[in-house]
């Protein structure tokens, strides 16, 4: 996507804003803005390095949106290429990103207390606005017409998704250690017990996801023994998957399998990729 290429003064989403209005009643409504470029100091489109994603709800609305920011590095402005601009949203989680990186999540606890509105059907909207309070009103320097390019679109779900369990090694499961969302938790061969910690959903991006991330090789490692943890999905070739007819679960950019280290049946034994080897430690069955 792509926004105006060129003006001073240029108001509202000068890339394209894709938000998220919830259905009424509006007194328990949200919002969900994604692409709002604003340079430092007078904005001019051209220069425009940084986006801002936002949400908005009851008692964090307009100037009290809870966001973050993203520049580009470089100090590269938005409207000179296109950008993929994505907004992952789960049950109680959502997670912004820019061309693969993400740059903000946000989940109830970050309210304060204040109502999470955004587990229900949501619109989708794409935009030019110009002017408002935020950036100022356009003057004699703004160009027009501005224009709002947008190369594509795409809207993936799962069909299941609470996901499955992905069961290996003595029919145990694939599991979030202690069912802790925080990045960098180890994902370890455990019982299966059917909780949330053990639902694994395979997206269409190639991702296999619980507890609203990633299934991810620490540090972008492709070594035999590189483990692999819980991560913000940020669609890194370390967190491609595919799961063969064989049943192997193959990471791509190290050409090696999902593996129980030491062919361990024991409960917490912690994941790892190694060279494929068809061993029953390397076997798994998805959902």
């Amino acid at each position: 996507m792509r926004g105006p290429p060129h003006g001073r003064e240029s108001r509202g989403p000068s890339t394209p804003a894709p938000q998220l209005s919830a259905r009424r009643p509006v007194r328990r409504s949200g919002r969900l803005h994604h692409g709002r470029p604003r340079a430092g100091g007078p904005p001019r489109v051209s220069a425009a390095a940084t986006v801002h994603g936002t949400l908005h709800g009851p008692g964090y609305s307009g100037a009290g949106g809870i966001g973050a920011a993203y520049s580009l590095p470089g100090g590269q402005a938005f409207a000179d290429a296109f950008h993929t601009y994505a907004v992952d949203w789960a049950p109680d989680a959502i997670t912004w990103s820019v061309d693969g990186t993400v740059y903000q999540r946000r989940t109830p606890a970050d309210l304060g207390g204040r109502s999470w509105v955004f587990n229900k059907p949501f619109f989708l909207i794409l935009n030019l606005a110009v002017g408002g309070h935020w950036p100022g009103d356009p003057d004699g320097s703004t160009s027009f017409p501005a224009q709002l390019v947008v190369d594509s679109v795409s809207v993936t779900t799962s069909d299941t998704p609470t996901g499955g369990a992905i069961r290996g090694l003595a029919g145990k499961c694939v599991d979030v250690a202690g069912a802790g969302p925080a990045n960098g938790t180890p994902v370890q061969l455990y019982g299966c017990n059917g909780t949330p910690a053990q639902q694994w959903t395979p997206a269409a991006d190639g991702t296999l996801r619980a507890l609203g991330k990633c299934l991810d090789v620490t540090d972008h490692g492709t070594a035999d023994g590189s483990t692999v943890q819980l991560w913000d999905c940020t669609g890194g070739p370390n967190q491609k998957w595919v799961v063969s007819p064989a049943h192997d679960i193959v990471s791509p950019q190290a050409d090696k399998c999902l593996d129980v280290t030491g062919n361990n049946p024991a409960n917490g034994t912690r994941l790892q990729i190694w060279t494929c080897t068809g061993g029953a430690n390397q076997k798994w069955t998805v959902g």
